[in-house]
C-alpha cells in the first residue's frame, strides 16, 4: 500500500470508528456527518480488504485485523498529535483544547469542580469533557477514549502507566439518623445484621476490601441494593436501616436532606489513595501537562492543613 495514495484523514476515521463501534458515535467524535461516517467505513473497508466492524445483534464487533490495527493507528495519531504541538508550549490565555476525564461522580465534586472554576479564570479555551468510568480504564487510555483517568490504586491495579497522587480519603459507614438498629457505635454484629448498599463497579475498594475481610473473619454481608453512583447510596438510606460506605471529603458535599448519622467502621479499613494517571504517549502534550499540573495544585490544596 502506497501512503501517498491514502487519505490520512481516514485513519481519524478509523480510530474512532475502533474506539466507539458505532458509526454515530464515531461521527460525533471527529465532526463528521453519519453519511460521511459511513462513507469513510467503506473506503477504509475497501482500502483494508476487510469488513473490519461486523454486525452481532445490535451492535458493531471489530474484526482480527480491526483489533490487530488499533494500537498502532492509534500510536501513529498520537505521534502526527505531538509533531503538531512542537512548540514552545501551552499558551492558557489563547489556545482551546478538550480534556477528556475519566473518573466518579465523587472525584468530580472534590477535584474537578474546583479545577473548572479554576480553569474559567486561568484557561477560558480548555473545556472539560467528564467520561464514563470503565471497568478497564488502562485500555480507556490506551485505546484514546480518555485522555486522563482518576482512579484509586486499588482499581487500576499493576499498570505500567505513568501517573502522580492526587489525595487520600477515610472511609465512614452512613446510616440514616433514625436507623433504629444502631446505637452510638457500630459493632460488627450490627454491620452484617443490616442490609447495604454497595457500589457497581467490580473492583471498587470498599467491597473489595470489606469482603475480603469478611471472607476470613465472618459472614458475608447482606446487599439489597448496588448502585453506580458514589453519592446516590445515602440518599436510599432515608427511612431505612440500611448502611452504606460514605467517604468522609464527600460528607459536606451532601445535600441538607440526606440526614445521615456517621459512623467508624467496625473493621479496618485502608485509605482510599486517589491517582491521576495517562497514556506514556501523552507524557510530553503541552495542553495535558499544563492541565495535569493544575489538577494537581487543586489536590495540593486539598491537603493543605486544615481542609
Amino acid at each position: 500500500m502506497n501512503l501517498g495514495s491514502v487519505d490520512l484523514n481516514l485513519l481519524l476515521a478509523l480510530d474512532a470508528l475502533l474506539t466507539e463501534r458505532n458509526v454515530t458515535r464515531a461521527a460525533t467524535r471527529v465532526g463528521l456527518s453519519q453519511p460521511g461516517m459511513s462513507s469513510a467505513l467503506a473506503r477504509l473497508r475497501k482500502l483494508f480488504d476487510d469488513p473490519l466492524l461486523v454486525r452481532e445483534g445490535t451492535t458493531l464487533v471489530a474484526t482480527a485485523r480491526a483489533e490487530a490495527l488499533m494500537q498502532p493507528v492509534r500510536e501513529a495519531l498520537d505521534i502526527i498529535q505531538r509533531a503538531l504541538n512542537n512548540r514552545l508550549g501551552f499558551d492558557p490565555d489563547t489556545d482551546e483544547c478538550t480534556v477528556r476525564i475519566s473518573c466518579s461522580d465523587y472525584s468530580v465534586l472534590i477535584l474537578i469542580g474546583p479545577l473548572v472554576r479554576r480553569l474559567a479564570a486561568e484557561a477560558p479555551g480548555v473545556t472539560i469533557q467528564i467520561r464514563p468510568r470503565s471497568p478497564d480504564p488502562s485500555r480507556m487510555l490506551r485505546d484514546g477514549a480518555t485522555d486522563l483517568v482518576i482512579e484509586p490504586t486499588a482499581i487500576m491495579g499493576e499498570v505500567s502507566l505513568p501517573s502522580q497522587p492526587l489525595f487520600t480519603d477515610r472511609w465512614l459507614c452512613g446510616v440514616w439518623e433514625g436507623n433504629s438498629q444502631v446505637g452510638d457505635e457500630l459493632s460488627m454484629q450490627t454491620y452484617l445484621r443490616l442490609g447495604h448498599v454497595i457500589y457497581s463497579m467490580a473492583a471498587d475498594l470498599p467491597a473489595a476490601v470489606v469482603d475480603t475481610y469478611l471472607a476470613r473473619t465472618a459472614p458475608p454481608r447482606r446487599v439489597e441494593f448496588t448502585v453506580e453512583s458514589f453519592l446516590i447510596a445515602p440518599a436510599l438510606l432515608q427511612g431505612t436501616d440500611l448502611i452504606t460506605l460514605v467517604l468522609e471529603r464527600s460528607v459536606p458535599h451532601l445535600p441538607s436532606t440526606a440526614a445521615i448519622r456517621l459512623l467508624d467502621p467496625p473493621l479496618e479499613l485502608p485509605a482510599l489513595i486517589q491517582r491521576l494517571w495517562w497514556s506514556p504517549h501523552r507524557t510530553t502534550d503541552p495542553a495535558l501537562t499544563w492541565v495535569r499540573a493544575k489538577i494537581g495544585e487543586v489536590a495540593a490544596s486539598l491537603n493543605a492543613p486544615g481542609v
